[in-house]
């Protein structure tokens, strides 16, 4: 271990961020335009466009307001602008983040008119930038970091080098009091039991087992009789030699390690509350869908791995990628934060390139910039259940 400590900015329900966001956040589609007006007159603002927020229902509705809410929770996020169309449901925002204690506000557009609206919000986020650029990190314990992983366009390198590379740091890092998720419900098909037998008591395998048994009657069942060969596996995933979601599956399950068991399954966007751990998030397999929802859910630091290359970012949570593919590392070497590539020509063990990526979050946590946050990628998507009313 070459540290046990990072630098972080502590909020006032003290969660641990490791950037210092002030978000403009759109509460519906509508609201897009104005949200990115604010944050074009206020220099370091930060707005998060989305498509969705107008007629939903249910569970849709309950896992949009959880995503957004959590998104504005997020300890990355030192201050947040709401805007709506109306104030019903922006004031609903408003108030679940103003549960966390951090400076919110909301705006809504309707009987005001979007130029009023758009001065309005941008003196407050004026405000909250200038408060925000003051305060300062301290150094922080690992049992204060919550990391989050999803691995993305994988091949045959990703379980026998950029996977396993995750699973090490997290054999590492549970012990030492940090928080962990894994997703990509879809994804352990073939080799969900295996990943159940990782489940810290009986009741956390079933609870897992019950989840994926859902996606499978809500999602398979109903179209076995359709070809998912673009889907799961994807094209890049055969092009780069996995055939089968079997093969994929595995992989996928070197991510949590050898030895940590996953303490509890949370719904999409669900803050953990069991305490430090290793759990298991019903996701998407999708990269923007899994991470919007683990940043909303808390994370604040993203390990990516990839094989034949994925360009994802977040708004919020920066994405460490990682991969152990020379060609990936050769032609998308400006998307690669973390290079394992020697674990296959037998130049690196486990244990380096595990402490290798631990050394890369630890100096992402103190303020380095990811790749993906050098080059632009802000990839923000809701998970949506079904069609809106």
């Amino acid at each position: 271990m070459l540290t046990d400590r990072f630098w972080g900015y502590r909020r006032e329900n003290s969660r641990v961020g490791v950037r210092n966001h002030v978000v403009i956040l759109p509460l519906d589609d509508l609201s897009n335009a104005a949200a990115e007006a604010v944050a074009n007159n206020i220099k370091g603002a930060l707005a998060i466009p989305h498509a969705y927020g107008r007629l939903q229902f249910g569970a849709d509705l309950e896992l949009f307001f959880r995503t957004l809410i959590g998104t504005g929770s997020n300890p990355n996020v030192a201050a947040v602008v709401v805007i709506g169309i109306e104030p019903g449901w922006t004031n609903r925002v408003v108030e679940g983040i103003a549960d966390t204690g951090k400076p919110v506000e909301g705006f809504a557009i309707e009987q005001i008119g979007d130029i009023d609206t758009i001065a309005a919000a941008s003196r407050k986020a004026k405000d909250y930038l200038q408060w925000a650029s003051e305060l300062q990190r301290e150094e922080c314990g690992l049992s204060d970091l919550w990391v989050s992983v999803k691995c993305g366009e994988s091949d045959t390198t990703s379980g026998l080098s950029a996977n396993p590379t995750v699973g090490n740091l997290i054999d590492k890092l549970n012990p030492l009091g940090a928080t962990t998720c894994f997703g990509e419900t879809s994804e352990i098909t073939g080799a969900e039991r295996v990943c159940a037998s990782r489940a810290k008591t009986p009741e956390v395998a079933q609870k897992f087992m019950d989840t994926w048994q859902a996606y499978m009657d809500e999602v398979i069942e109903p179209y076995k009789t359709n070809d998912l060969s673009e889907s799961q596996p994807t094209k890049g995933n055969i092009e780069g030699g996995l055939t089968t979601i079997e093969e994929k599956a595995f992989g996928n399950l070197e991510k949590i390690g050898k030895k940590t068991q996953f303490i509890d399954v949370l719904a999409p966007a669900e803050t953990p509350g069991r305490g430090a751990g290793l759990y298991f998030m019903d996701t998407s397999s999708a990269a923007a869908e899994c991470v919007t929802l683990q940043a909303a859910a808390g994370f604040v630091v993203h390990l990516f791995p990839t094989g034949q290359g994925n360009i994802i970012g977040n708004p919020i949570e920066p994405v460490i990628k990682l991969s152990g593919n020379p060609r990936t590392v050769r032609t998308m070497k400006e998307h690669i934060d973390v290079d394992v590539s020697g674990l296959l020509r037998r130049e690196m063990t486990l244990d380096e390139a595990g402490d290798r990526l631990i050394d890369m979050t630890l100096r992402t946590c103190n303020g380095r910039l990811t790749a993906a946050e050098a080059l632009g990628h802000r990839e923000f998507v809701l998970t949506k259940l079904y069609r809106s009313a």
